[in-house]
Parts: C-alpha cells; structure tokens; sequence
C-alpha cells in the first residue's frame, strides 16, 4: 500500500491554522475555532459515527476519571474528556436564541460551562473534547478539540512497522495521512487500509499532546532530549534520516518553527469588545439610546473606542515586538546528512530530532537545539544567558570511545550545555579538523527548545494573583447586589404609581446601570498609565502595566550580585604564588621578565576560552582579564591549517619580545621547559571547558620545541587545591583563602601538570578529563576585586528604611557574598550571619544541616602577614569579640548558604526552608533554577517578592516575581516586566515609589466611582419616590462636566519623593477602606435625604403638576425673588410629563453636585505614598472651576442654563440653605476622612509596620544601613517589649505567614540555631521533625 497525503504547502497551511485557532482560544479559553454560535455547533468529526452521538442517552458506564499532565512541571494540568451531545447542543442553540446571544457569551467567557453545557463526559481514549484545569492556585480552565490523524507508525522514534525498507532505503515515499487525505483519497485501490493506524492529539499553548495507549493518557512526545544516551546520539543519531523517515517524524513534531503570529485588527477587535465590561457599556448605551439619553451614550461610546484604540495598539505592538524577535532568522536554509545519501539542503523548518545539520564555516542562527557530534563551535548565547560573550561548544563524547570512561549516561541539554547549540543562539565560528565537517544531530524542534519555552512563557504568562484586582471584582458584586435592590424598589414603586410597562423596564434597568459605572474601567487604567508614563521618563520601560500596581505592595526585594550591586567587570588585584610549599608576598603584575617564563604566567596565558572574532579577542570578562594582565598573544590557526593536517596548534600564545630581550636560566632543571629562546611560545592542544557542576577549567599544552606535555586547571581554590598532591599546598592555604574571601575578593587558584611523555598528541585528544586533572602542582591564587557601584549602599539604605527586605541571589562564592552584604549595608557591622552546610545522605548518614557563624570560623595562629589592609579598596568589618557576645543579640542574625546546601534542605528538610527565608539574606552558587525556586519560596510566606538582575540567567526568577526588572536589554530579558535602560539598582526604589502611588491613586479612583455611583444611586432613588428623576442634561452635566474630568485629573498626582516604612494595603476590603467608603456613603445619603425631605416642608412648597405656573417663585407671597431670567424663559406654559422640574429635582442636583467634589477632595490622599493634591495643579483648577460653576448655577446668575438643565427658580434664602448644607457637608466629610479615618483606623492597621520607624536613629549611620524589615526588624523591639507585643498578637494575630511565622519563633527556645550544631533529617519512625546534637567544628 503507498500512503498518501497532500503537498508539503497544505500541510504546513493546516498546522498554521490549527495553531493560530488554538492560540486565538486561550485566551478567553473557547474551543479552537469556535468562538459563534455557528462554530459551537457546527458538525462533528467525520470519523465518529452517529452512534456515538446519542451515547448521550446510553446509561453505559465509561472511565470518568481525571488524568494528569506535565506532572510536577510548572503547567501540570488535570484533564478529562467529553464528546459532542446532540440533544445538548440543541438545547444550547435555543437557549441562544431565547436569551438573544447572552448565553453564548456566558459560555465564550466560561469554557467549564461551554464543555460541559454540550458534551457529555467521555472516556480518555475516544473524547472529542478534552477539559484541562491547572493544578495551581489559580485552578484556569482551558478547553481544546482533539484531532484524529492516520499513519503507520504510533512513535515518532521508531521506525514504522509496514513500511521498513522505505526508511532503510531513503525512499521518499510519504508514510502517513490525515483523515482529510484519505478522503480525497480512494485506499482501498491501493493498498490494505489495516496499515494505517489512528493517531488522536490535541494542541494547548503551542504544543502538542498525543494519546499514549500504555499510560492511557496524553501527553506531549520528547525529542532526543529525554531518555536517549550519549552513546546512542553517536551510534543511533550521527548518520542522519532518510527523507521518509523525516516526513513520518514530522507528523508528529510538526514544523519546525516558533510561530507568533500576530493577529489582525479585525479578531483583535473582536476579542477585546467581547470582553463583559465593554458588554456592559454596550447594554448601557443601548438602554441610555432608547431612553433619549443620547449625549452620554455618545460620550461613552468615544471614550470606550480611545480605550479599545489603546489597547489594540498596544496588544498589537506587543505581538509585533515578539514576532520580529523570533522572525529574524527563524526560516532558514540548512545542510542536512542523508543516511548514505550525501548531503541535502532544506528549509529549517523541515527539521525533526533525528536530522543532522551541517554547521557551515561562516556559522549561522541556530533554528533548532541541537548537540554537537563533531568538531567545535564558538557561540553567542546571549538570547538565553543576557551575556553576549562567546562560548565554546565541543563535541559531546563518545563513551564508546573511551574504554575508560565512566557508565553511559542520559544525555541532557541542560546538563550537556557545553556540547549543546541551542535554538536561537548565533554560532559565529566553526572549527574543525582532517577535513571532518561540524555536525550536529537535533534534539528539540518548535516551541520544544529553549528558545520556544521562553516565547511560550511571554505568550502564556501565569497570571498574577493580586488582591486588589480580586476585591474590585468582591466590590463589583456588592454594587449589583444594591443595583439590584434598587430595580426592585423601582419596579415595585412603579407598579404601585401604575407606570407603563415600557417605562417600567427602561426606569429599572437604567438603575442599573447608574448603580455600576460604566466609565469604571477607563477609570481604573488612567492612573496606571499615568504611572507607566513617568516611569518611561526615568527610564523604566514596562511590557505588563498591570504589575504596577503590584509592585506598591513590595516588601522584599531579591538582587544579583555581579553586575547589579557590583560593578560588571573584575580588576586585577594582585597575584600570590607558591614556592615550595609556601605562601611568597603578594604580587601586583604577572607581566614581568623575572616571571614571563613561570608556570604561574603560563597557566594564566593558557587556560582560558577566548578567541578571535574578527581580529578582537573575545570571551569571558574574567579570562580578558586574566590574559590582558600578562600582556601575552594570541594567534589561531587559519582554516586551512586546520584542514590541512591534524596536528596544526588550532591556538597559540606568547609572550611579546620586549619580555624576551634577557632570558635568565631556570635555577632548577624542573623549569627546562621554559628555558627557550626568543621564539618562546606555547600551543594548546586541548581544552576542558569550564564547568560550573566542576567548578574549574583545564587545558593540555605544549611549548613550541618539547615533547612533552603540560596540563593547567584553573578554577575554585577549594577544587583545585583538592586536585593537587598535598604535600605542594600550604598549610596555611585554608587562613589565607579566608583573609581574600571575607574582604570581598574573587579568588581562583592555579595548578600545572607535568604530562608523562607516552601522553602523544593522539592520546591526549581521546584521554579522560579525570586522568589529566590528578596530581597536580600547587602554583597559587590570582586575586580579583569586585567594586560596588557607587549607587549601592545608598539605594538598599532607602529600602531598608522603607522596611524592605534585601536578598542577595549570586553565582559567586559564599565568603565573598558576604563579605559584599556587609560592605554594602545589607549586612550590618553588628549582625551575625550563620552559615547553614546542608548536606545529602551518604554512606548511610542521614542527612543533616551544620550550622555554624560566619565570622566564626577557624583561624590560624599567626596573624595573614600576606595582606595589607591599607591597599585593599574595599571597606573592611572589625572582628566579633566570641560567640558568647553574638548570643545576646540573636534577634539580629541572618542565614547564608550556598546552592548545594538549598538544594539538599529543599529536599530533605522542607519544614526549615520557611524559617531560612524569613531570615536567608545570602544565597551564593544558585543555579538559575534555584533562583526561581527561591522566589518561589519567599512568595509562599506572602512576601511580595522584587528581583532585579542583569538579565544574566536571571530570566526564570525575573518572570516569577511579582516584580521582575532587568538591568539588561538583551532579549533574555523580553520576559521580565520591567527593564532598565540604566544599569543602576536605583530603578528599584523608583519603581516601587511609582507603584505605591498607582496603588493608592487606584484605591482612590475606585473609591471616587463607587461614591460616585451610590451618590447618583440615592438621588434617583429619591426621586423615583415621587416619580421623578434627574434630566437628560443634567446627567450629562455630572457624568461628564464633573465625572470624567475629576476622575481623570485626581490620577496626576506624582509619586512621593521618598520611601516611607508603611506600604498601602493591598486590597480594598481592609477596615480602613471600607470604613472610608461607607462613612462618605452614609454622609452623602443623610445630607441629600435631608435636602429632600427639608425642601418638602417649606411653606413657599407646592407639589409637581404637569403644567408649570408662568412664576413658580412668584406663586408664594411675601418671598423675594432672585432676579433670573428663568421666569422670564417660564413665561410660556410647557409641558413636563417626566416631571423633572420640581423643587426636589433641583435640590437634590445641587447638593448631589457639590458632593462628588466633596468625595474627590477627600478621597486624593497625598502623603506618604503620594504628592499633596495642592501640588496637583490640573486637579485643583478643576475642583475650583467645577465649583464655581455650580455656584453660578445654583445663585442663578446665569439664566438659560437653568432652563438647560431643567432647573425651577429657588427662593434665595433655600440657595443659601442649599450652599450651607454643602458645606457642612464638605466639612463633616473631611472631616471623617482625614482625621478621624487617618488618626485611627489607618494608623492601626499600619502599626506593626511602623513599628520599625521608632527604631531607626537618623545619627547613627550603623543604624541607617541596617536591615530593618518586617519581620526582622521588628525583633529586637519586640524582645524588649515581649509582653504587650504577645498581647497585641493574642488580640490581633497577623495575616501574612512570614510575620505569623516570626512570632512563633520568638518563643523557640531552640531557634536560631545554636553555633557548632547539626540537624538531622528525622527516621522514618520518628515523631519529631527533626534532632540536635552539639558537634565540635574543626
């Protein structure tokens, strides 16, 4: 039988459009490609008979459990599965129709609803729907078809059961179908239909789930990155696929391309109008139309398109910026190998794990992940790392080679990075040998590789769960609930006045509307764009507006060491070699003539990875360094000479010859080697990358004119002296170490090898890395400075008087961490740090935790005669007295560990990782997963966690934080939502003054439209009493004249100047705010009741008629009229059917007027997270002009507005009335908010946060550095007031983990941790959760 299928455009066209349905789903989470009513009930799948249709009425019993997928992955989801129900489906369609289209945007807006509304639950292994829910905190549900295709083969890496002399062969022969082939296609001709086996998937976020028959489950298929030995890649992958074969895998892996495409105005447009505030506004104009009610309507209207303008542009820009990032370079020719074929060009987007690219010379953009099986690559990784420093990629080894090598293992991309071309990277230079091309065999293709994880986490980001956003939505309903209420009082007093049934629906549903503004939105965003603005104009570029807000509520900012608190690049301090077993005095410069022949300078010009770009020396800062400090050359062999013969030196350095112009003799014959003439150079025959599991590098080299052979490792001091033979490293190695590390310097030690001379140049090539670094040589230290930044100490002083706590996440040493921290006044002076050592089981002891104090370590005898303070650049820390004094002062200590020790007290000590944080402020060695899990972590304690990095893998812990900033703006950092264009911590405390005023700024704008909302709510409700209600004009008046022009002037106010020690709350229903709402409410309501009620016992009162009198003032006797021009326009009868014009109407307009400035003026809170409102110019010229005006109007000096707004003349003794009952309004209202509200209920609720201003001393600059954060800093004030603070805890526990925590652990006997103590993982048995035991520390 001979597959068929169609032409490789259809199918590509078909994935595309499978792709962009499941993408355009997402979102609101409706099925692929069924966002209509037409869509949600079009036909079924052909391939399913109408049997499985009326299943719906077969009481069969069918497998209803939930599976999961990506389990302990980040997007583990549990699904289940349904199928089509017709009767269900018919049921929808009439409800549909019945409910005028509401129904079918309830489902498009709920997709649990729309599945289960029609479909019916199914088995796993033949559902036509699947439901997936993730198994986070946010439990969103998501909703995909699942799609049937035909093919020979059920895995994508084994070769099909019928056809294997095709794949053998190389014959081209496509080998599978889609059921819409084998339409158009009659099978039964060709070939037996028994072949072709059913293959069910389904797409969700960009990847594809396949059904796997042994699981009975879905789920996605790997490539060569899991389960797949190094030795197989060689022996299985190295030779490249047939073209069948190709075709047969991408069935499954599809095409090779990270597409983000970007969606045009028109579905944009779409999908934002749908969302059910715009609904909303939409019902509302159209209720506001056919009530006349036009102006507003049309106000609405435009403001809701400047909105939908906005956000389309900004959405679009968005896509736009993704797509031209993943573009560049995405669809490119390649050269692949051909089993016994040759070489073939494709399009990159043909690629499948298996394929075997040849690298070309001039390199190329990396479409796929990839492992190099043959020679070496120089790589820029800086799309991944943010580092744009070359890297060198070699050959994964074949362990098959090495009889020697250890057990085979999994190849890993992560763990293999250094044999590993990642998708996205640009490969700037190949270099290969005899003639043998650079080969690499695909792994991952698609959204699969590294650089499809990062666009599938931009364009599927977590959601961010704040709960300001969660309250607003709590209040929203509380508005309906009184809207509500509300039509049925009007529905209820309408019926009783026997109002028109017409007018009764319009009456009450306008209630509505009035009670839920539908201007809120637009509202809301205005102060976050305003704060979006500024932040622009001090160089913070934001990609997710939203985190604003989120960042007001930081209390914990998390910071990389290098490059962001330190400056990026090391200088070279000095050097400090070792010379028979000892220490000599430090050295200041390598490039000398006395040491140009040294081991020490020849170790520091060889073991490194730079190359040459163009004619530039390029590679890691530290190696230029290092290198540039020996004033050595570097030549690299040409491309011909590499080709031509296997033994060309690819690098060479020497010395320059003003360092040659006297050579000395050796004093002993151990330095023959370097005992040379002028032409003094050295090749490198072999490199060891450096490896951060190792913690070292090693290159083999020879000097021109030797036989033999030298090895030199350069790495940790700690690593390498652990290489060399002990009697060649000082005794006082430990001492020393320690003096460099605890002021700050980057050390790494040196050593060197003398080769055996049956090392050829052959064997040196295929030699074990384990075999050359043995026995090696002591040489010395190479000493590294590390500046601050001149802005550090002064920014994390801001944030620690603001009591934020400061976390310091590094790759660098653990010593030099701290020592950083206390230099920069993280640490202070006074504070003791405890080193937490976790270690894993071995040898049958359990695991366990040593504790010890960092400024307690083991000292020698003798005093460091190596150093010299005076010359060291770096502020230095006057010794501790003992540990007895470190005691006393417990309150004030912080943990320090390094990655491995995390790693293992994640592991096995779960229950210490929440009291390690809530005092951890040194994380040193963390992997870039690490890093994530540490914010993981500190967020589950309910810490609002920061993290600013410079982009250096970072990239994970910057998308996981609520506040995420990169220093950086490569594209690692297109991820993170805020980026600096200056390189400078300083943005941190801008940011989170920015976010505090658009915290508050929103609180206020949200307080304004519910006032505002409940204030129009009372005075209709009112007036609906007596059948009355506002006019048209005069809604128009309040909803624009003064709504919209308050509410958008009231955002302005900038940001406060400085950092205060309290935050905003974080939610609206906190007893402040809504004690601050309901005292304005019941304020509002009791001044315009009494308007109402006092205008109705005046004696100059008559009740409303429909026909107006000529001189309604003039109809009281012996009352003074106020001269107006409203009597005069009154002159002729007019006719008022909708009684609008009464003594009421025009009472409760100008009181109800006068009120929503009242609540404007009191709800712009200033200080301390804003600028006072007075220093809000466009907001007081409002209030002052809206005042004004409405005075104007209410002393009636300007008669045709009167007749304009439909208001009757007033006695002007009832105006002064009405103008005293504003004031006293004004007064009683302010009054409230800012004193009583202010003084009591917000100072309450902030008194454990204030509790650290009282201890900060202005004087004292110790105490200006320290770290006063909750709940550190609250401890010592707490140990000295035990008693009232464990009352206050008794009558008011705290909500937040990390304060709750910290008060359980002030009553701990056993914690901290006592000095020279372990932890042990507790026995199986055991009810404990762990035991102590004091040890010596040695």
């Amino acid at each position: 039988m001979e597959a068929i299928k169609g032409s490789p455009e259809e199918e590509k066209a078909e994935e595309k459009e499978e792709e962009e349905e499941e993408r355009e789903g997402e979102e609101g989470g409706e099925p692929r490609g069924r966002s209509t009513a037409a869509g949600l009930l079009s036909g079924q799948d052909p391939a399913v008979s109408d049997a499985r249709d009326t299943a719906c009425f077969a009481p069969r019993k069918m497998e209803n459990e939930e599976k999961v997928i990506n389990k302990g992955e980040e997007d583990e989801m549990k699904l289940c599965g349904y199928s089509f129900c017709r009767w269900r489906l018919a049921l929808v369609a009439l409800g549909m129709v019945l409910t005028g289209g509401f129904l079918l945007l309830l489902l498009y807006w709920m997709p649990e609803w729309r599945v289960k509304a029609t479909c019916r639950r199914a088995p796993l292994r033949g559902c036509q729907v699947v439901l997936l829910r993730t198994t986070d905190e946010f439990q969103t549900w998501f909703c995909a078809k699942v799609r049937t295709v035909l093919s020979l083969g059920l895995h994508p890496l084994q070769t099909p059961k019928y056809a294997p002399e095709k794949v053998a062969n190389g014959c081209s022969e496509h080998l599978y179908v889609t059921p819409s082939d084998e339409s158009r296609t009659d099978l039964g001709s060709s070939g037996p239909k028994a072949h072709l086996q059913e293959i069910r998937c389904f797409t969700h976020h960009s990847m594809k789930y396949f059904w796997n028959d042994a699981a009975q489950n879905f789920g996605p298929i790997k490539g060569l990155d899991e389960s797949t030995f190094c030795s197989s890649i060689h022996k299985e992958h190295s030779r490249g696929l047939t073209k069948g074969m190709q075709d047969y895998r991408k069935l499954f892996y599809g095409v090779n391309e990270i597409a983000v495409k970007v969606p045009s105005i028109f579905k944009l447009l779409i999908k934002e109008v749908l969302n059910p505030f715009y609904i909303f506004q939409l019902f509302s104009v159209i209720l506001w139309s056919t009530d006349e009610y036009y102006y507003y309507a049309a106000a609405i209207v435009v403001m809701s398109l400047i909105s939908v303008v906005s956000s389309l542009y900004t959405i679009r820009k968005q896509y736009r910026m993704l797509h031209d990032m993943v573009a560049a370079h995405s669809i490119i020719r390649v050269s692949v190998s051909r089993a016994s074929q040759g070489v073939e060009e494709i399009l990159s987007t043909d690629l499948v794990p298996g394929d075997v690219i040849v690298v070309p010379l001039n390199g190329m953009v990396m479409p796929c992940d990839a492992v190099l099986v043959s020679g070496t690559c120089i790589v820029n990784e800086s799309m991944l790392t943010g580092e744009s420093v070359p890297v060198t990629k070699i050959n994964l080894p074949n362990p098959s080679d090495d009889p020697r090598a250890a057990t085979d293992e999994v190849y890993s991309p992560e763990g293999h990075r250094r044999h590993t071309l990642f998708c996205g990277t640009t490969v700037i230079q190949t270099r290969f040998y005899s003639g043998e091309v650079v080969r690499a065999v695909v792994v991952r293709t698609g959204f699969s590789t590294s650089k499809g994880q990062l666009i599938r986490s931009i364009l599927y980001p977590k959601p961010m769960d704040f709960k300001l956003y969660r309250d607003a939505y709590m209040f929203l309903l509380c508005l309906v609930a009184v809207a509500a209420v509300g039509f049925l009082y009007t529905v209820v007093i309408s019926i009783l006045h026997q109002v028109p049934a017409e007018i009764i629906v319009i009456e009450s549903l306008d209630i509505i509307t009035i009670t839920v503004p539908p201007a809120l939105p637009a509202a809301m965003t205005a102060g976050i764009v305003y704060a979006q603005r500024r932040l622009k104009r001090v160089g913070i570029f934001c990609i997710s507006p939203q985190r604003i807000n989120i960042c007001g509520q930081l209390n914990l900012v998390c910071f990389d060491k290098t490059g962001t608190l330190t400056e990026d690049g090391l200088d070279l301090w000095g050097i400090h070699r070792v010379e028979n077993s000892s220490f000599l005095p430090p050295e200041e410069q390598p490039c000398s003539q006395a040491l140009v022949k040294t081991p020490f300078v020849a170790c520091m010009a060889t073991c490194h990875s730079l190359t040459k770009i163009e004619g530039l020396l390029s590679g890691d800062p530290l190696d230029l360094k290092m290198f540039g400090a020996t004033g050595w050359i570097l030549e690299e062999a040409t491309e011909e000479e590499t080709a031509l013969h296997n033994q060309i030196m690819p690098t060479v350095v020497r010395p320059p010859k003003q360092l040659l112009q006297e050579p000395k003799p050796a004093a002993d014959a151990e330095m023959e080697l370097f005992e040379l003439s002028a032409g003094y150079e050295i090749g490198i025959v072999r490199q060891f990358p450096f490896s951060s599991a190792l913690q070292r590098m090693c290159v083999v080299a020879r000097a021109l004119g030797q036989k033999r052979m030298d090895a030199y490792v350069k790495g940790a001091p700690e690593v390498v002296a652990g290489l060399c033979k002990q009697e060649t490293v000082p005794r006082d190695f430990e001492r020393v170490l320690e003096e460099y590390t605890r002021q700050g310097f980057r050390v790494i030690a040196l050593a060197h090898r003398k080769l055996e001379s049956r090392l050829t140049w052959h064997k040196v090539l295929n030699v074990g890395r384990d075999t050359i670094e043995a026995n090696m040589d002591f040489l010395g230290l190479i000493v590294m400075q590390n500046k601050l930044k001149p802005e550090t100490p002064s920014v994390l002083e801001d944030l620690h008087r603001a009591n934020i706590r400061t976390v310091m996440v590094t790759g660098d040493n653990l010593l030099t961490a701290i020592s950083v921290a206390r230099d920069c006044g993280m640490i202070r002076p006074q504070d003791k740090v405890i080193v937490a050592e976790g270690l894993p089981p071995r040898d049958g002891q359990p695991a366990r935790v040593n504790w010890h104090y960092a400024d307690a370590l083991p000292r020698g005898p003798d005093p460091p005669p190596t150093i010299d303070t005076e010359d060291v650049p770096i502020k230095t820390v006057a010794q501790g007295d003992g540990l007895e004094d470190l005691l006393p002062a417990a309150a004030r200590f912080h943990f320090a560990m390094n990655g491995k020790s995390f790693a293992a007290i994640q592991e096995h000590f779960p229950d210490l990782v929440p009291k390690l944080v809530l005092h951890g402020t040194v994380f040193a060695r963390m992997a870039p997963d690490q890093k994530t899990q540490l914010v993981e972590a500190l967020q589950s304690v309910d810490y609002y966690v920061g993290m600013c990095g410079d982009g250096a893998n970072d990239c994970g812990a910057l998308k996981r934080a609520h506040g995420g900033i990169s220093l950086s703006e490569l594209e690692a950092s297109v991820a993170s939502p805020f980026t600096s264009r200056t390189p400078s911590i300083a943005c941190v405390p801008n940011l989170i003054r920015e976010g505090r005023a658009a915290l508050i700024t929103s609180f206020c704008v949200f307080k304004f439209m519910a006032l505002y909302s409940i204030i129009q709510y009372v005075s209709v409700t009112l007036l609906y009493s007596i059948q009355s209600n506002l006019g048209d004009f005069q809604f128009l008046f309040i909803d624009l004249a003064i709504i919209l022009v308050v509410v958008f002037t009231m955002s302005l106010n900038p940001a406060w100047k400085e950092l205060v020690p309290r935050r905003p709350p974080s939610g609206l229903i906190s007893g402040p705010l809504l004690c601050s709402v309901l005292s304005q409410i019941l304020i509002s309501l009791g001044f315009q009741t009494l308007g109402f009620l006092w205008v109705r016992r005046q004696p100059w009162y008559q009740p409303w008629t429909p026909l107006l009198s000529a001189d309604p003032c003039g109809s009281v006797p012996g009352v003074p009229l106020l001269a107006n021009v409203s009597s005069q326009g009154n002159a002729t009868p007019s006719h008022d059917e909708h009684n609008i014009r009464n003594y009421e109407n025009t009472t409760v307009f100008f009181i109800s007027s006068f009120q929503y400035l009242i609540v404007a003026v009191a709800f712009s809170k200033g200080r301390p997270f804003r600028q006072p409102s007075h220093k809000n110019y466009l907001f007081v010229v409002s209030v002052t002009i809206l005042s004004a005006v409405i005075l104007i109007i209410l002393l009636g000096l300007v008669g045709p507005i009167d007749t304009f707004l439909e208001l009757v003349c007033l006695p002007s003794h009832w105006r002064v009335n009405i103008l005293l009952l504003a004031v006293a309004n004004a007064f009683v209202s302010i009054l409230v908010e800012s004193l009583l509200l202010e003084t009591l209920l917000w100072r309450v609720l902030f008194s454990r946060d204030k509790q650290g201003e009282h201890r900060l001393a202005p004087s004292s600059s110790s105490s200006s550095s320290s770290s006063s954060h909750p709940p550190q800093e609250t401890l010592g004030r707490w140990r000295w007031c035990a008693l009232p603070a464990l009352l206050r805890s008794r009558r008011k526990p705290p909500k937040s983990r990390y304060a709750h925590l910290a008060q359980e652990l002030l009553v701990d006997p056993e914690w901290p941790p006592k000095p020279s103590t372990t932890t042990e993982a507790k026995a199986p048995g055991h009810q404990n959760g762990s035991s102590c035991h004091v040890i010596t520390v040695t």
